[in-house]
């Protein structure tokens, strides 16, 4: 564990790197380049003479990319506070109490994860269609935590039978109450878990695309990924106009992974080693 490593593993490390970041600095190299230059001998130059960032003021201007962008963040943010307030006391109660039936509720939370969208959006858009609720924010919370849920209960889980049961004995001994224990012992102590969960929550609800592409036909409820891809021009597909999007879509979820990438390691490898 102590060996040093060496040149053919740095060079290894900056290939592998360049090789997954390639799509998108290629999105990034497309988005600053005249419309001129994205088709043609032009197309396979990353490197443009004449910058510009009309893609960017064309993304604004010629589509309401800014209440895409509203719509995203409302239906990711409600979908992951409601999604991880839920699986924090579902993954608690399996984690800790004693009842019948825990591993097969494992097994069936595990299964509706499985199932493919493909399969559910039927039955999905023509319930949500009786209740009023397609072209809706709640239309989308909704069908959102059938594969949100799953993974969130899965992952705190772990974090939940990490803690020491011995505080909770020691909390019982004070008086303490059942909620009391969970608010106040064990939930502070799940804080990186539940960080973490928060943060691969959003993401899958930022990106999806089947359901609010089926539920929400309305230009003042689509998600951002749905707006992109309905972008249209005149004559061709707007490659510049897509690409400024994707890339303003793309940065502050990068940000926010560097801001906390410390916590979301320490959330994913807790509990990996038992002690």
């Amino acid at each position: 564990m102590n060996k040093k490593a060496g040149p053919f593993f740095y060079l290894f490390l900056a290939v592998f790197v360049f090789l997954v970041m390639f799509p998108f600095l290629w999105m990034l190299a497309s988005s600053i380049k005249p419309i001129g230059e994205l088709f043609g001998a032009h197309a396979f130059n990353p490197f443009t003479s004449n910058p510009t960032l009309s893609n960017y003021e064309s993304v604004f201007t010629n589509y309401p990319f800014g209440k895409y962008l509203w719509n995203s963040f409302v239906v990711a943010s409600i979908t992951t506070i409601y999604t991880v307030f839920v699986a924090s006391f579902a993954a608690y109660a399996i984690a800790r109490l004693k009842f019948k039936g825990k591993t097969i509720i494992l097994g069936l939370v595990l299964s509706v994860s499985m199932f493919p969208q493909i399969a559910t959006i039927s039955p999905i858009y023509i319930f949500l269609k009786n209740l009023g609720l397609t072209n809706s924010y709640l239309g989308l919370i909704i069908p959102y935590t059938t594969f949100t849920l799953p993974l969130s209960i899965w992952i705190l889980v772990t974090f939940f039978r990490k803690i020491p049961s011995d505080l909770e004995e020691a909390a019982k001994m004070d008086g303490a109450t059942l909620m009391q224990t969970f608010w106040r012992v064990i939930f502070p102590l799940a804080v990186p878990g539940i960080f973490t969960t928060a943060i691969l929550v959003f993401i899958a609800a930022w990106n999806e695309f089947l359901f609010a592409l089926t539920i929400n036909t309305d230009d003042a409820y689509k998600t951002v990924p749905v707006g992109i891809a309905m972008f249209e021009g005149q004559f061709t597909i707007p490659w510049g106009e897509i690409t400024a999007a994707t890339v303003i879509v793309t940065v502050p979820l990068v940000i926010m992974v560097l801001l906390f990438q410390r916590r979301i390691v320490s959330g994913l490898t807790s509990g990996a080693v038992k002690e």
